[in-house]
């Protein structure tokens, strides 16, 4: 058995849960580990590619057209994975990045280090400052809003929910909906394709018991999505969420937390260094 799955096992041995999808989760629970703090993951978002047809096509012709798109908004870091990187089968159709002057767009940090990490270059990788109150679609309009002057295309690689297969149903989002007015009311023209999708987990026996466990022992569920927030009381309508505690890395995320009955709930920034400080003397008085 892994450490990390002792620590689940050990019940109040865990401090944090990290609800991101799996990939992602792995790198924050090594980040949160690495400043002294116990961590496991507990995904409440499943990510795959898409598998139909249609979507593939789209996908394909995105490709494509890459070059001739002024920038294209990245709205996650599954966006980067499932649109760019090397080990998917579409991925050599896509011309070389370093010969378009195409930018890229992210919303936060974790964004913008998987663009890196795909090859996009840094001189044309835009996000909002690591300084920023918080890392979203409004503090990225800030930064790119001077690049859109009329007829500029913004191509958004996004994601949808598992069943849902058209590209409309991958377009809701407060956020991104509201960037989408943004360029068009400044005379520009948004795209979007769906590059991969999210469903809620399916959860063992044994997952559903370090859930309770967690909740029991006052872990903090660690929300980096209103929709994770959905999917938990999607599969545990009966997890005693008053005796819970939250820490949500935006505002939506916080009254989506709230609005779902967790009993004590937290606001910070989606950044390890945020995270640590929002936890504060619960660290230190954890058993």
């Amino acid at each position: 058995m892994t450490a990390q799955a002792q620590g689940m096992d050990e019940g109040r041995g865990v401090q944090v849960l990290v609800t991101r999808p799996a990939i992602e989760a792995a790198r924050w629970i090594a980040q949160l580990q690495a400043q002294g703090i116990r961590a496991a993951a507990l995904p409440l978002i499943d990510i795959a590619a898409c598998q139909d047809a249609a979507s593939q096509a789209a996908l394909r012709q995105a490709h494509a057209r890459l070059a001739h798109y002024q920038a294209v908004m990245f709205v996650s870091v599954p966006a980067v994975r499932h649109f760019l990187m090397p080990n998917l089968a579409l991925a050599p159709e896509i011309p070389a990045l370093a010969a378009m002057s195409t930018r890229a767009w992210a919303p936060g940090p974790g964004t913008a280090r998987a663009l890196l990490q795909a090859g996009w270059p840094a001189a044309r990788l835009d996000a909002p400052p690591a300084e920023a109150a918080q890392f979203d679609s409004e503090a990225l309009w800030q930064r790119v809003a001077p690049q859109v002057q009329p007829g500029a295309r913004v191509l958004v690689v996004r994601g949808r929910e598992a069943g849902s297969a058209n590209a409309a149903a991958g377009r809701k989002g407060q956020g991104r909906d509201w960037l989408a007015q943004q360029i068009e009311a400044a005379g520009g023209v948004v795209e979007t394709v769906v590059a991969y999708e999210r469903a809620a987990p399916h959860w063992s026996p044994e997952q559903v018991r370090r859930a309770h466990a967690a909740v029991a022992a006052r872990s903090w569920w660690l929300l980096s999505s209103s929709l994770a927030v959905h999917h938990l009381r999607q599969t545990l309508p009966d997890l005693p969420l008053a005796q819970a505690r939250a820490l949500a890395t935006h505002p939506r995320i916080a009254a989506a937390a709230r609005a779902a009955g967790f009993g004590q709930v937290r606001e910070c920034r989606p950044t390890v260094q945020d995270v640590v400080a929002a936890l504060g003397a619960s660290i230190e008085s954890a058993p």
